[in-house]
């Protein structure tokens, strides 16, 4: 599993007009190949009338499966720009649909590559994108005399608190990057006096987002 990596938010679109002609960008995460093409049918049977449905998608931890597809344009023009915003943004697991409805002025080639690129970007930081890391969790059981000192402390800390709770001591769930475990446990041991009773959880990915560019 990878430490971290970007994404986006688990679906999106946005729509903009060049040139008279509407260009409808669609965004969703997807885990798979099978889950990416089932996306672009359904957009495909949503806007079936369009003149074009043009797709790209980033599929895996290394990114082994990319596919772009023009639908018609001229080859290169919209599937592949698109396929590079993905690359160029790092994400991964990620795919696009860009409807065209044509309005009767043609592009170029070199403007149907920034039209057609320029909309996944768009479609993109409209969804958000996210960066998810492995993180460990941790259960910290406290008395009730410390919560108010450690809870402050881990709020204003690297660390992210899920959870508190409340039962005979307190339970706070704490999400720490995987691999810096032993610098947690070192830590609360430190910030307790030796009063913290630590056990670790289950490995998970948790989202945080992120501003896009």
């Amino acid at each position: 599993m990878l430490e971290s990596y970007y994404t986006v938010k688990p679906e999106g679109h946005e729509e903009v007009t060049i040139q008279k002609s509407r260009f409808i960008g669609y965004v969703k995460r997807c885990e798979t190949e099978e889950e990416a093409q089932a996306f672009i049918n359904e957009i495909k049977t949503k806007h079936k009338d369009a003149t074009h449905n043009c797709s790209a998608y980033m599929i895996g931890e290394h990114d082994l499966i990319q596919k772009a597809n023009d639908d018609g344009e001229p080859s290169g023009t919209a599937g592949v720009p698109m396929l590079e915003v993905l690359k160029k943004k790092g994400l991964k697991d990620t795919a696009v649909v860009v409807t065209r409805y044509f309005g009767g002025i043609k592009l170029g080639a070199g403007g149907l590559i920034r039209a057609y690129g320029g909309t996944a970007s768009e479609a993109i930081n409209k969804t958000g994108i996210v960066r998810r890391q492995l993180m460990k969790e941790m259960k910290v059981t406290i008395g009730y005399t410390l919560l108010g000192k450690v809870e402050n402390v881990v709020r204003q800390s690297p660390y992210t608190l899920e959870t508190i709770n409340y039962m005979e001591n307190v339970e706070l769930l704490i999400y720490v990057e995987s691999g810096q475990e032993e610098e947690f446990q070192n830590w609360i041991t430190d910030l307790t006096g030796n009063q913290a009773q630590i056990t670790q959880g289950d490995s998970t990915y948790v989202e945080f987002d992120v501003t896009s560019e």
